[in-house]
């Protein structure tokens, strides 16, 4: 028996994301007056697997993703992801502890 994802639900809120993500996807596609034919042969990818991205589906693999964004040239844009990460540096402050200074000898 194989491991399906099909049936695996996200929340709500990511799949807006994955949909907005689709969208700008699509968006940079049209801006650049690209088929989605033009797009899934530079990524190596069939059509219908682009046309899943551009509709923000959700089990499509990140490589995928990274081949598509390559053949837009929007490749770095990758690099964005989790960059600030105010959350976690946040986290990390906190858990530092203060330092003190060793006391005068006399």
């Amino acid at each position: 028996m194989t491991k399906s994802t099909m049936g695996t639900k996200l929340p709500r809120k990511l799949e807006q994301k994955m949909q907005i993500v689709g969208e700008q996807i699509r968006l940079a596609r049209l801006r650049r007056n690209l088929s989605i034919a033009q797009v899934a042969e530079r990524a190596t990818c069939s059509p219908l697997t682009v046309s899943r991205i551009e509709k923000g589906v959700p089990t499509v693999a990140i490589g995928i993703y990274l081949r598509v964004l390559y053949a837009l040239q929007l490749d770095d844009d990758i690099l964005l992801l989790a960059k600030e990460d105010t959350m976690g540096k946040a986290l990390q402050d906190l858990s530092l502890k203060k330092r003190e200074r060793a006391s005068k000898k006399e």
